[in-house]
């Protein structure tokens, strides 16, 4: 009997283990069976493609491999990369006939579209619109420049001035005032309103990144992070919007796993602040007081940057754990977009990050193939998201400069080739070039309620991106716009010369569409149609 009694334990362990695996996987939709011939289809009209030849020489890429377009009013494109100063001179307004809405302060021209001291002359004004300007706030603004070593690390968290009390002598080395002297921003664009200073950035984005800590420092975040953005808050213009990397409701890591499609919001996002015991000494205010960080930003920003294996075409990319570059650049978006009603702003670099555990990644030396390239540029959007963060880790490029003699630069900054730029702005052009007039607030983002069959229209199925990547099926992804449907498809990884099959359909407020697709290799496909109504 004893015997029995341990078996019959392991069984119930095995089974608790089987149920708590069940359970970290999202629902699988049921497949749904048509029943008799399928309705008529209504063909896709392919997007055109530009032709161009990539370039491949060093240190320059050809913004001119397409021709002008904008990105619709509702979305926002950040140009933080490399190679402004490539055409910028002669034509420093083409950034924004190339998908671009706003270009960061570090890449900005001193005395042209902003002034590099705080005395421009009298009369001076940016030829920027406030829309077009951003800036990153990196550690060291608030480490270098305000004496708070809490921003490289968090465990000085308990340590940290809020604001100088009344009485006390006066510092600059708080948090307060870090944020408090943002607002003499509009004295270098020349245009401070007359009820006195406030930043007239149109994006503000903190990059400050030392947000993981032990637990019982935890509070003590909570309530810095709450102070910052409130601070902030209070000194931009009504048009300016707050962001951060970090914290975001949660972080997939680029992994695209299925037990990320039940996570619950990270404790930073959204914990609400409290006082802890010494809070009250260094400043904190209780007007923030059940606020939490989401309540003071404006958009959230989850992505990630690619590591080398998101661009190896002969590793296995199907596993749950495997890396994968569209299920990453999907599933996140799908995970926070339910936690979090926050527009959403993703980081896109198009070099791998840097991270010596994974193969080829020690350096940031290899570009996105070209199709992940234009891909990102176009799925992106499909999701829903509001805008993108474009980065680079070096700013001006210098063409045609001999290999560096020392191994450990070759390969980074003007020794790469910047062609991944050149498939990015194409997949901007064959988005918003030809279907920006769907972006016009009234679309509707199907994301994983893209109903596809896989079996010819037998059964019809709703995939998340992991279950995609999982299964090794192509991935579909849809808007619809009153009549009109645009779809963008792809075999992620597939061989140049293989063939993949998929219907779409859609069946709702009295739309009968459906419609087939044939992929070729991993091309990016891009089409639209305007569905028939039910009869």
């Amino acid at each position: 009997m004893p015997i029995v009694r341990t078996l019959s334990l392991i069984a119930l362990v095995w089974l608790a283990i089987a149920a708590y695996h069940i359970l970290q996987q999202p629902p699988n939709p049921r497949p749904v069976a048509l029943g008799g011939p399928l309705p008529a289809q209504t063909p896709l009209t392919p997007t055109p493609r530009a032709r161009f030849t990539p370039t491949t020489r060093k240190g320059y890429y050809n913004i001119d491999v397409v021709s002008d377009f904008t990105l619709p009013a509702s979305k926002a494109l950040i140009f933080c990369g490399a190679g402004r100063n490539l055409h910028v001179r002669q034509d420093r307004d083409k950034l924004f006939r190339r998908g671009f809405s706003a270009v960061n302060q570090t890449h900005m021209i001193a005395e042209i579209e902003h002034w590099p001291t705080d005395n421009p002359p009298p009369g001076w004004r940016s030829s920027l619109k406030p829309s077009q300007r951003a800036v990153i706030l990196y550690q060291n603004y608030f480490r270098d420049s305000f004496g708070l070593p809490w921003a490289a690390n968090s465990l000085k968290a308990s340590e940290t001035v809020y604001k100088t009390l009344p009485g006390a002598p006066a510092s600059r080395n708080t948090l307060h005032q870090a944020c408090h002297e943002l607002s003499g921003a509009c004295v270098g664009f020349g245009d401070c309103p007359p009820t006195g200073h406030q930043s007239t950035f149109g994006h503000i984005v903190l990059d400050i990144e030392n947000d993981p800590t032990p637990v019982f420092n935890r509070q003590e975040q909570v309530n810095l992070y709450t102070f910052m953005a409130k601070t902030i808050r209070g000194r931009i213009s009504p048009q300016t919007k707050l962001g951060s990397i970090a914290p975001v409701p949660h972080n997939s890591y680029g992994y695209s796993r299925a037990q990320d499609y039940t996570a619950q919001p990270d404790w930073l996002w959204n914990t609400p602040a409290r006082h802890t015991a010494t809070s009250r000494e260094r400043g904190m205010p209780d007007d923030i007081l059940g606020k939490s960080f989401a309540d003071y930003v404006d958009f959230q920003m989850p992505g990630t940057y690619y590591l080398y294996p998101e661009f190896d075409y002969s590793i296995d990319h199907t596993g749950n754990r495997s890396r994968h570059w569209l299920a990453a650049l999907l599933g996140e978006q799908e995970v926070n977009r339910q936690l979090s009603a926050k527009p959403r702003m993703a980081w896109h670099w198009l070099f791998n990050t840097q991270n010596d555990k994974f193969n080829k990644s020690a350096k940031a030396e290899h570009p996105n193939p070209p199709t992940v390239a234009e891909g990102m540029a176009v799925f992106f959007w499909f999701t829903g998201a509001y805008g993108v963060l474009f980065w680079d880790d070096h700013i001006d490029l210098l063409p045609d400069q001999s290999t560096p003699a020392d191994p450990a630069r070759q390969n980074l900054g003007n020794d790469r080739i910047y062609a991944c730029y050149e498939h990015y702005v194409h997949g901007l052009w064959r988005l918003f070039r030809h279907h920006s007039d769907l972006f016009n607030g009234r679309e509707t983002y199907l994301n994983e309620a893209t109903d596809c069959s896989y079996d010819g229209g037998k059964t019809w199925v709703q995939y998340n991106a992991n279950q995609l990547k999982t299964r090794d099926l192509p991935f579909v992804r849809a808007i619809v716009n009153g009549n009109q449907i645009l779809i963008a498809a792809t075999k992620a990884y597939a061989r140049p010369d293989q063939t993949t099959n998929v219907m779409v359909r859609y069946v709702q407020n009295g739309y009968l569409f459906y419609t087939s697709l044939r992929l070729t290799g991993d091309q990016i496909f891009l089409g639209r149609a305007t569905m028939p109504r039910l009869r």
